[in-house]
């Protein structure tokens, strides 16, 4: 029943503009992770509208049927307009992406960073936005050195 709910939402919930003319943050995570919270809480105030939350108990399904390559996995995917975000990817480089409009799947993050946005209270690590092309294949889109 989830999966059937999840492919249908996928499938006809057209993108909605945040009021800022940001597409809309739709995120998927596992119900007992908090730091995509504390991200989802940073796109808004980055001008973002409130991402649109859905909790999923299988992220490695949902990014399968999303079309995010496992290899560039984290904790939560967001669709953003027509791109994925895996992530704590930066708001920046969202808007950049969204600015630039490259012909490719969206931005990762894999793993957990810290000092990415939303992964706070460890020592900050340096940290590589990637681009994921349409082939699966990732270059670096940002980076992000430690302070």
């Amino acid at each position: 029943m989830n999966r059937v709910f999840l492919w249908l939402a996928l499938l006809f919930v057209a993108p909605v503009l945040a009021e800022e003319g940001l597409p809309v943050v739709t995120m998927y995570k596992n119900p007992a992770c908090g730091c995509c919270g504390l991200w989802a809480e940073y796109l808004e105030e980055a001008g973002f509208a409130p991402p649109q939350s859905h909790a999923v108990t299988d992220m490695a399904a949902t990014r399968r049927i999303l079309g995010m390559p496992e290899i560039h996995a984290s904790c939560h995917t967001a669709r953003i307009g027509r791109y994925l975000i895996e992530g704590h990817v930066p708001a920046a480089d969202i808007k950049r992406l969204l600015r630039e409009h490259p012909d490719a799947i969206g931005l990762a993050v894999p793993g957990m960073p810290m000092g990415s946005p939303g992964m706070t209270g460890g020592r900050a690590e340096t940290y590589d936005t990637l681009l994921i092309l349409k082939d699966g294949s990732a270059r670096v889109f940002q980076r992000h050195p430690a302070p």
